[in-house]
Parts: C-alpha cells; sequence; structure tokens
C-alpha cells in the first residue's frame, strides 16, 4: 500500500484527494497560517499510545502552542478536563461537521467563521464520513488530518506512517519554536 492510499481498503476518495504532508514542517505551516483554526478532537485520541505518551496530550499541547480552540467529540472531554483542557465546546462529531460547514457559524463570537479544521482521534469511517461532508459542502473550509492514517477527504493528511515516526511530526507541531536542523523534517 502506497503512503497516498486510504488506510482502509475499498474506501476512495474520488477524484480530488489529499495532498500527502511529508515533512511535519508543512502542518506546522498550514497550522500557522490559518486565522481561526478549529481542533476536532475523536475518543481514539484518549486512548492511543504513542511511545509512552496519550496522543490527546501532544494534541492538548497543539492547542495550547497555537492558541486553538478545540471542539470533543465522543468522551474525549473527560481526558481533557484531567488534564486541565477546557474544549470551547462538546458536540457529535457529525453536528461538529454540521456546524463548520455553515459559513455563517462561527466559534469566536464576532472572529468569523473557521478557515482550518484539524482533525485528530476520530474512527477512521467517521473522520472519512466528516471530512468528505466538509470537502463537498464546506468549500472554503480547508481540512487537516493529524492521525497517521491517510484521510484522501481532507485537504491535507498525514501518510500512512509508522509510529515512531508520527510521534517525530507530532512533536515538531507542539513545539513551541521550530526545532534547530528541522530544514530535513
Amino acid at each position: 500500500m502506497s503512503n497516498a492510499e486510504s488506510w482502509q481498503t475499498a474506501e476512495i476518495g474520488g477524484p480530488k484527494k489529499a495532498s500527502v504532508i511529508l515533512k511535519p514542517l508543512v502542518a506546522r505551516a498550514i497550522i500557522d497560517h490559518a486565522h481561526h483554526p478549529i481542533l476536532v478532537i475523536g475518543q481514539r485520541a484518549a486512548k492511543t499510545d504513542i511511545q509512552g505518551k496519550k496522543f490527546v496530550d501532544f494534541l492538548v499541547e497543539l492547542a495550547r502552542v497555537h492558541s486553538i480552540p478545540i471542539i470533543a467529540t465522543g468522551h474525549v472531554s473527560l481526558a481533557l478536563r484531567a488534564r486541565d483542557c477546557v474544549p470551547a465546546l462538546i458536540l457529535p462529531a457529525v453536528e461538529a461537521g454540521q456546524r463548520i460547514a455553515d459559513p455563517a457559524w462561527n466559534l469566536k463570537n464576532g472572529n468569523g467563521p473557521c478557515d482550518l479544521v484539524i482533525i485528530a482521534g476520530l474512527p477512521y469511517p467517521m473522520a472519512w464520513t466528516l471530512l468528505s461532508g466538509l470537502k463537498h459542502n464546506a468549500p472554503q473550509v480547508k481540512t487537516l488530518n493529524l492521525d497517521n492514517t491517510y484521510q484522501p477527504n481532507a485537504s491535507w493528511s498525514f501518510a500512512n506512517i509508522s509510529v515512531k515516526e508520527w510521534q517525530e511530526y507530532l512533536v515538531v507541531l507542539v513545539t513551541e519554536t521550530v526545532p534547530e536542523g528541522s530544514a530535513d523534517v
């Protein structure tokens, strides 16, 4: 399976597919250039271990470093609160997708609609569906998948990568300053 193929076989994303992120600094630049990003976190983030750390720990740090509001789905809000992180909203993933697709809706009062949705920790089929809905119904919103499985319906997605490589990518995203020697990252 190539790194730009759906992680789940038989899933076909259509003619327009996500750009594969091969260097974590690309993902960081995408996040840094967004005016109103939102981070949608699913329950898998609280259960997934990445080299001795939970995926949700990386996501909380990402939200803190980049000042990104969080929409918690499922029961991940408990894991967030255990880390002294209060989500901006707690919604089912489908409802979050519907609200984000509405150009009149904005999470930050008066600051305008979101321009980047960062998806992480949702079950693969749910993320697939949410990203497909946003791709077709909210072309004004760009999407970034931070899971280690390629999501063709996103605007940008990590490839199908190992846990070790995934951790290296996440460390670059949550570091407050760009790491030295990161031209190779």
